[in-house]
């Protein structure tokens, strides 16, 4: 059983009404030759606590757990902040991925579809918005991960 979200590699985009083949770990890998290995993992979706408004939409970006207690210390502002045994995931506004990578090991789920490893929610807004702020979320990511932050920037136009 695939699962429907799947992290993009650097360079490419979402194609609508594509679902790009899944990245699979070494692990999935043999454990889908042998009945021995781990088990393939669902996906799950994201729950929205009752009383935050998500009018603009909602994603997830997720790292390695290595990495969440540094990031969420450091983040100027919080939203809904899930985690499980290896991964922490923050929901963000949808479309946060537009004209930008982010970088590996960091996760983008479009519509916060995330493997089901039982996630749970660690830390509740204080406001009525879901959201971290995308942009200081990345910038953390990429510093965490030694990359270079970069997106593409409109085309500037003259009409001298």
């Amino acid at each position: 059983m695939a699962t429907r979200m799947i992290p993009l590699l650097p360079g490419t985009r979402r194609t609508p009404g594509r679902v790009p083949e899944p990245r699979r770990s070494p692990e999935l890998l043999a454990g889908a030759r042998g009945a021995t290995g781990p088990r393939e993992l669902g996906a799950t979706r994201l729950p929205v606590p009752v009383g935050l408004h998500t009018g603009l939409g909602c994603d997830a970006v997720g790292v390695p757990a290595r990495f969440g207690f540094k990031i969420l210390s450091r983040l100027p502002a919080k939203g809904c902040v899930y985690a499980d045994s290896d991964w922490w995931w923050w929901l963000v506004p949808g479309g946060s991925d537009l004209d930008l990578v982010w970088p590996l090991p960091a996760c983008y789920a479009p519509g916060a579809e995330i493997p089901d490893r039982a996630p749970r929610l660690i830390h509740h807004p204080d406001g009525t918005s879901p959201y971290t702020p995308p942009i200081p979320l990345y910038l953390l990511a990429c510093q965490l991960t030694g990359t270079a932050p970069s997106w593409t920037a409109p085309p500037v136009g003259s009409s001298l």
